[in-house]
């Protein structure tokens, strides 16, 4: 079924209607590397769904992870190109990789590029652009987010083959097997249904209904856009300066999943992610912080150097009767600071200004827009 784009898009771009997917990012929390499948795969247990319960208790030994959507992200635009070739590329990475459909290489460097070939498409370039510069990824999920937007965009220039669990699952599983980076399913999730958003995690699909397996899940909205400024007023994002890779310690965490006391200690951060979860949909602000805190312990105890860029952070936090939580796996450099009492943070912010870059942000009810895609070839 291939799809030659250059001459549609050309029209398009004449128009100035090139096609086009704004991706956001998301906040994690408690519950964050859950998504990944080995956790997901290693928790979970054939669970009892009754009819009516709102707290949904029977999830509480369940992997999950909740994903707070916000508008720093990704801009995937469609452009014309070669007939015949394929190209994506980036602006903030300079980056540029360009292939004839059938002889892209299963490589790192062409883990988008490989995207466009399963597509099919042909004649187009993908253009990738941030929202926002200087921030690239910095734990909010921006090369997952990159890759979901893509795929995103590439099912609407096809006629839209695949559903949206199919787009989660193929993001994670490219993006993860082609070495770009440790991933599950959370970062995709967010970016296809976006909000304040509780997923719980079905590795094999919901039993009793049809699924497609990994990238399935429960979702719960937790608070409702009309009460984002509460949640808002109460968080804020900022740089430690120190980035690493995050699958450092990704990968230091599932190393210790395969250990008795690694084990052990994985296992108690369904409970707390339960928590968290409810501390959100109650808005019991003291709650939140509490199972912050204890997550933050568990991974901490789980990978030696994961606190290492954000020590101070935390520190200064603590004195102003706020938290910290480093983002994502802690190696993109931003870090979630939060609070119960809005005017903590407030002064946490005076107090930081000047020692460290704020990631300013709001929340949204929507993981992504498409814009310039209801025609096509």
């Amino acid at each position: 079924m291939s799809v030659e784009l250059h001459d549609f898009l050309k029209t398009a771009q004449k128009n100035r209607a090139l096609p086009k997917v704004t991706a956001y990012n998301r906040i994690d929390g408690p519950g964050s590397s859950l998504d990944l499948n080995e956790f997901q795969e290693t928790f979970w247990r054939l669970p009892d769904i009754p009819e009516d319960d709102p707290a949904q208790k029977w999830t509480h030994n369940l992997p999950r992870t909740v994903g707070i959507t916000i508008d720093t992200g990704t801009e995937i635009k469609a452009h014309p190109f070669d007939p015949g070739f394929i190209s994506v590329k980036s602006v903030e990475y300079e980056t540029e990789v360009t292939a004839l459909p059938g002889e892209v290489t299963p490589v790192k460097e062409n883990w988008l590029l490989k995207i466009l070939e399963i597509f099919d498409l042909s004649g187009v370039r993908f253009v990738l652009k941030n929202l926002r510069e200087g921030i690239q990824s910095s734990g909010l999920g921006g090369s997952s987010t990159a890759t979901i937007g893509v795929c995103i965009l590439a099912n609407e220039l096809a006629g839209r083959p695949f559903s949206n669990i199919q787009l989660i699952s193929l993001a994670s599983r490219i993006e993860q097997d082609l070495g770009v980076s440790i991933t599950g399913t959370q970062e995709q999730s967010n970016v296809i249904f976006g909000g304040v958003t509780d997923y719980v995690w079905f590795p094999w699909g919901v039993p009793g209904r049809p699924g497609t397996g990994y990238g399935e899940s429960l979702r719960f909205e937790l608070i409702p856009p009309e009460d984002y400024g509460l949640l808002e007023e109460r968080t804020a994002i900022f740089h430690s300066g120190h980035p690493r890779l995050s699958s450092e310690v990704n990968q230091a965490w599932r190393n210790a999943l395969l250990t008795d006391t690694g084990y052990k200690l994985h296992s108690q951060k369904m409970k707390v992610a339960y928590e968290y979860r409810e501390g959100l949909r109650l808005q019991k602000w003291g709650h939140v912080r509490e199972s912050i805190d204890k997550y933050r312990r568990i991974r901490t105890r789980l990978c030696e150097g994961y606190m290492e860029n954000s020590q101070d952070l935390l520190e200064r936090a603590e004195s102003l009767n706020c938290t910290a939580f480093p983002l994502g796996a802690g190696g993109g450099g931003g870090v979630l600071l939060f609070s119960p009492e809005p005017g903590s943070l407030e002064e946490l912010r005076e107090e930081l200004k000047g020692d460290y870059r704020e990631i300013p942000f709001k929340v949204r009810s929507k993981g992504h827009e498409v814009s310039n895609v209801d025609w096509g070839p």
